[in-house]
């Protein structure tokens, strides 16, 4: 079993920052990519950032410059520190986790539940 927790969303103003865990437990082999998604009202789930296992980060345009993810892999845990933050950030920000748990082979790909980030002019 694994078990994906997210936390630290919340609202702040324009020009502030957050931070977004993502930690996964459970019976773990390793984890490869961990990426970060959002998906405003309306709008489509989109990519907003990714990190390999080594740790090459990948970002959307939209939040280069601005948002940093890093990991963790002692902790089984991603992060995505923003800053700069501007109202059309406002979204559902969901993490993704490719584990191979223990005893496994294959990369399955877990979701978090989703924390609400919500930026205010």
């Amino acid at each position: 079993q694994v078990q994906v927790v997210e936390s630290g969303g919340g609202s702040v103003q324009a020009g502030g920052s957050l931070r977004l865990s993502c930690a996964a437990s459970g019976s773990i082999f390793r984890i490869n990519t961990m990426g970060w998604y959002r998906q405003a009202p309306g709008n489509q789930r989109e990519l907003v950032a990714a990190i390999t296992m080594f740790e090459s980060p990948n970002y959307a345009d939209s939040v280069k410059g601005r948002f940093t993810i890093s990991r963790d892999n002692t902790k089984n845990t991603v992060y995505l520190q923003m800053n700069s933050l501007k109202p059309e950030d406002t979204a559902v920000y969901y993490c993704n986790l490719e584990i191979t748990i223990i005893g496994g082979t294959n990369y399955r790909r877990y979701w978090g539940q989703g924390t609400q980030v919500t930026v205010s002019s």
